[in-house]
């Protein structure tokens, strides 16, 4: 059976449907097992497993009988007071790293994030890849997947508003390449991670066949929904600003301002060239997800 912790992420969603084709067990872990996504994974056949990385005992719970894990779950995004980097990325999957060893299980598989390193500006980059590091140092087999920005989430973040009201908000310039992927993409790469012995103890990176600026994809999607937009810049000086006055009261707005302040200002981009050759996939397009929105938005 697969543990599949974060199970109703995006890679979570698009994954599980992939295992049960595959004739896979599957458990979903969540926090919430009544939220509408937990609730279509178990009609489709998932062990659905209320558990919390932050909760040491629900980790240890959900990882006996396993014998693989995959790791989607992470704490960038608003939630709950106690839900940020620090206890769910970092203190929270050493937890279930620790859980998966002690239960036996055979092969961890973890999605990390492209440009983790230890001496990133960002903390988040920075405890992605102290976690690596603590998978790799601590004895099981394992796969970690870097991934790229997600394309899904850009998507509705300066898309989905040029499709239902003709315009849309960037942080920063807009100018500056940078490389999403699709979680479905980076799900398949996890079915590569989950089922093939040649991806395991591998850092594989996961891009997106191309590298595009915001004011790209802003263009994507005028031209899906056939409709010229007003774009609002917000610039890096104001950005800056409010990155500092934010930290004391919110910092987890404080951090999301810096990956926007990274975005617009270093190297995003990638090239996938070496990881299809290893692993050859036709890889989703932004301009399909812009497509198959506009399809769906009444005007």
């Amino acid at each position: 059976m697969i543990l599949v912790v974060g199970s109703t992420s995006r890679v979570g969603m698009y994954l599980i449907p992939l295992l049960f084709a595959q004739g896979e067990k599957v458990r979903a872990m969540t926090r919430t097992p009544s939220k509408t996504e937990a609730v279509y994974l178990k009609e489709l056949g998932a062990e659905v497993v209320q558990g919390d990385l932050r909760d040491l005992d629900s980790v240890a719970r959900a990882c006996q009988g396993i014998e693989k894990v995959l790791a989607a779950a992470h704490g960038f995004t608003p939630g709950q007071a106690n839900n940020n980097p620090r206890t769910v990325d970092d203190v929270g999957n050493r937890n279930l790293i620790d859980a998966a060893k002690g239960a036996g299980v055979q092969h961890f598989v973890y999605i990390s994030i492209l440009g983790a390193s230890s001496t990133s500006k960002l903390e988040f980059f920075r405890i992605k890849y102290a976690t690596e590091k603590y998978l790799q140092m601590s004895g099981l087999s394992y796969t970690i997947l870097r991934a790229a920005a997600f394309m899904e989430f850009w998507a509705v973040m300066v898309g989905e508003p040029i499709l239902k009201t003709g315009k849309t908000t960037i942080f920063g310039r807009g100018n500056n390449p940078i490389n999403f992927v699709s979680a479905e993409d980076v799900a398949k790469f996890s079915m590569i991670a989950l089922k093939e012995t040649k991806a395991h103890n591998q850092v594989i990176e996961v891009g997106g066949p191309e590298n595009l600026t915001f004011n790209q994809v802003a263009e994507l999607f005028e031209k899906a929904g056939q409709r010229s937009a007003k774009k609002n810049h917000v610039p890096l000086s104001i950005l800056r600003i409010m990155r500092l006055l934010s930290r004391p009261f919110n910092p987890m707005l404080s951090l999301q301002i810096t990956g926007g302040i990274l975005m617009d200002t270093e190297n995003q981009a990638y090239d996938m060239g070496a990881t299809l050759e290893l692993y050859p996939m036709e890889l989703k397009r932004l301009s399909e997800i812009a497509q198959q929105m506009a399809g769906s938005v009444q005007f």
